[in-house]
């Protein structure tokens, strides 16, 4: 088994790729990991277990198609991770969203369907939906995208359905909601609060009733992605929540808690791998009818692993901090 991960050396492509090669992933164990990354900003070879026997990294653009020509061939599934995300600093603005999202995904899809290579799932985020809304969202809800990040994100799985539909490419869609854990970069809200309450910086004043968002440990997230590589419908869309809905201000005083040691259980959040808290922003039936998707990490269990592990591992994110700030 050959499996393809695109932006492999990004916060959720890292994850998974390390996931696999580690044998956390039944009847993948002895499977083959190529990963592809452009290395902007947000990509880091730290991520990867870079001498691992069955580990390939390319460093190369997945909107370079002479490259896919090459190395998409022979390889028996593709998880298509790599995005400018909307916390990266492209370098021409909008146009750099929407040549990765979706010029990328169109590139990669087409040589997919050349080389007869599938299935592909293509990793797209809730921000397709627009602001959270009255009620929970579900995978037929209108794509209400509100900033170019969003818009080119909403392009992206439209195309993929395209391909699926007109071309027969066996190509599955998630949309997750906002992931946190190890190893992701400090410009994004978790490990940005944190990395600097953890060099004494004040919390950040934050309107509490701005920006609910749904909150997934990173774990959960790409187990959901397995699960749709691997027992998916080919053209699939599936939403994967996790029933934590937090606000930033709320969000950052939990983790100002746990970074100086007094954290109050009043202010966890509900914590219920069945998803029954209040405040869902997606509707995840699907996967969970579907697939039996699961969240396994609760999320005072993982928010506190998160904050444990940027304390533990200054090393890592440091130098990156000191790159934010030239």
């Amino acid at each position: 088994m050959r499996v393809l991960v695109t932006g492999g050396a990004g916060f959720i492509g890292s994850h998974y790729a390390r996931t696999m090669l580690a044998g956390g992933y039944p009847g993948y164990a002895d499977a083959r990991v190529t990963v592809l990354d452009r290395l902007t900003y947000a990509g880091d070879t730290r991520c990867l277990p870079m001498n691992h026997p069955r580990l390939r990294f390319v460093h190369g653009d997945v909107c370079d198609s002479a490259l896919l020509r090459r190395i998409v061939p022979g390889h028996d599934a593709v998880v298509h991770c790599a995005a400018e995300s909307q916390a990266d600093r492209p370098l021409n603005g909008a146009a750099e969203f929407i040549r990765t999202n979706i010029l990328g995904t169109h590139t990669l899809l087409e040589a997919c369907r050349v080389h007869g290579v599938g299935p592909v799932v293509v990793v797209s985020a809730d921000e397709v939906y627009g602001p959270i809304g009255p009620g929970p969202r579900g995978e037929d809800h209108p794509l209400l995208p509100d900033s170019p990040y969003a818009a080119s994100k909403a392009a992206g799985d439209l195309v993929a359905r395209a391909y699926a539909h007109t071309h027969g490419v066996d190509v599955r869609v998630t949309r997750g909601c906002d992931t946190y854990g190890p190893f992701q970069h400090v410009e994004r809200p978790v490990p940005a609060a944190v990395t600097g309450l953890l060099g004494g910086a004040r919390p950040p004043d934050c309107d509490d009733g701005r920006d609910p968002r749904e909150w997934m440990h990173v774990d959960d997230h790409c187990r959901a992605i397995h699960l749709v590589l691997t027992r998916g419908r080919a053209g699939g869309v599936y939403n994967v929540g996790s029933g934590t809905v937090l606000t930033r201000a709320r969000l950052t005083r939990i983790l100002a808690g746990l970074c100086d040691g007094s954290l109050d259980t009043a202010v966890r959040p509900p914590a219920d791998a069945r998803g029954e808290s209040p405040g869902r922003a997606l509707d995840d039936r699907r996967i969970r009818a579907e697939l039996g998707f699961r969240n396994l990490v609760l999320f005072d269990q993982g928010i506190a692993g998160a904050v444990h592990w940027y304390r533990t591992h200054p090393g890592w994110w440091e130098p990156l901090l000191r790159e934010s700030v030239l």
